[in-house]
């Protein structure tokens, strides 16, 4: 199997199974250690000319919300070929930096909680489902619900380093 390009070395996401149980502890703490910033150190960038906490956690929300669709119509559709998403345009687009950022820690707890469901409860046998996503031959549906837990780390590790 392919490996996401945000895994740790070490990772240990493999399958399915992992990428949930990793969900499941993601959603068990960093609600809390996220709900610990304040709203004025969430709005400032972490480093000159880069996104700000509350941007790098809608580009998460954003990235759920893409992956959503991937993992729904995957399995409607027996096969994936999708466009990849403008991730900057999407991002100044939703307004993150203008949201509460308590706000913003509710909604991304909430949609990964269904994310996790999703991850949970589609079928083995759609877990082959081919899919491409932004013409790349990603691989198929589990590797898609691999690479978003992933993603999901390595972004999460940015918001809450620096501290």
């Amino acid at each position: 199997m392919r490996h996401s390009k945000y895994q740790q070395p070490g990772s240990t996401l493999e399958t399915r199974s992992d990428a949930a149980l990793e969900l499941q502890k993601v959603l068990a703490t960093a609600p809390a250690s996220l709900s610990a910033i304040s709203d004025a150190a969430a709005s400032l960038p972490l480093m000159a000319g880069n996104w700000s906490r509350k941007q790098i956690l809608g580009h998460l929300l954003d990235s759920a919300a893409n992956n959503h669709h991937r993992f729904v119509r995957a399995q409607i559709e027996k096969s994936l070929e999708m466009a990849g998403y403008t991730q900057n345009e999407w991002v100044a687009t939703n307004t993150y930096q203008q949201r509460n950022w308590n706000d913003l820690v509710t909604f991304w707890t909430s949609y990964n909680q269904h994310i996790l469901h999703l991850i949970l409860t589609a079928p083995a046998e759609h877990l082959t489902i081919p899919c491409k996503v932004a013409g790349d031959e990603s691989g198929s549906l589990e590797f898609l619900m691999i690479d978003y837990v992933a993603h999901l780390e390595h972004h999460l590790h940015q918001i809450l380093a620096t501290r």
